[in-house]
């Protein structure tokens, strides 16, 4: 009776041992930017989730290929128009999902210093109040359509 016992513990014990372990610290998926001309402004957009237990900031990103890169948010005003400002942060509550996307929350690059085509990449590195920072190979795309799968 032992020794079937002990084969069950050691079972039990290499079944947990070859569970994958819980992500920590915040992903970034499903990234991509609109292609546009040198010159021009374009939109970046993702999903960031924080896998851990303490709430962080998304507090800027940076590129070598643009003037310029702000947090941006899209909102409706009073008379129905659309409007782009700038945010300094991003909250990322502990656990949960954030979604940057057309007609929302989106990294702004501001007079690009070279054309962005259809399948080009780009490299932006994410700066977070709490964590490292996580630098990412974006496709270029005009629509969300392939989004990119790390």
């Amino acid at each position: 009776m032992r020794k079937i016992w002990f084969a069950i513990f050691a079972i039990a014990l290499i079944a947990v041992a070859c569970q994958p372990a819980a992500k920590e610290g915040i992903e970034a998926r499903d990234y991509w930017l609109r292609a546009s001309a040198a010159g021009e402004n374009t939109a970046m957009y993702m999903l960031l989730q924080n896998h851990g237990s303490a709430v962080d900031e998304l507090i800027g990103a940076s590129s070598n290929v643009t003037d310029a890169v702000e947090l941006h948010k899209t909102t409706m005003d009073a008379n129905g128009m659309m409007q782009m400002s700038p945010v300094p942060s991003v909250v990322l509550d502990a656990d949960a999902e954030v979604h940057f996307e057309p007609g929302g929350l989106h990294v702004m690059f501001i007079g690009l210093k070279q054309d962005l085509k259809v399948g080009d990449k780009i490299q932006v590195t994410l700066h977070f109040k709490n964590r490292e920072d996580i630098v990412l190979t974006v496709p270029a795309q005009e629509e969300a359509g392939g989004m990119h799968m790390p």
